[in-house]
């Protein structure tokens, strides 16, 4: 069974355009916070911890793909989520979502690419996180 990794995140002040709806580049930080948050409480090799490894790692974006279904609102409290449709050698892909009470705010699909930043090349993940990753791999895609 596939799993699923959700933070949860209230829409502040800072977020929103005069309309009080959130500012779209906004979303992208919360994807950001939430990719975050994935790798230091799912996979226990949080950004700071790689930024120390050998070779300076970290996991730049390789590509982004949102869908926006509704607008949210100042104070609307958002679940973020994500699990894994596919992973590579030093690449892996992420099933996005964002509700609100149960309405669907936006979907989307992340590509992120483990590398060494310092050199800017990509890296195999290492072993221990390629086993953590595996939990939030779509079951689908486990062939």
């Amino acid at each position: 069974m596939t799993q699923t990794f959700t933070i949860r995140r209230q829409v502040e002040f800072n977020h929103c355009d005069p309309a009080g709806i959130v500012f779209y580049p906004r979303y992208f930080e919360m994807i950001s916070a939430l990719m975050e948050r994935f790798f230091a409480d799912a996979i226990g090799t949080g950004w700071a911890q790689m930024g120390r490894l050998e070779g300076a790692m970290g996991t730049p974006m390789g590509d982004i793909q949102v869908r926006f279904h509704a607008p949210s609102r100042l104070e609307d409290w958002l679940d973020l989520s994500l699990h894994l449709s596919a992973i590579g050698g030093a690449s892996a892909t992420f099933q996005l979502r964002c509700e609100c009470a149960g309405e669907l705010r936006f979907t989307g699909e992340a590509t992120v690419i483990y590398a060494s930043l310092g050199a800017s090349k990509a890296t195999r993940w290492p072993d221990e996180m390629r086993v953590a990753m595996t939990r939030y791999l779509s079951s689908a895609d486990q062939s």
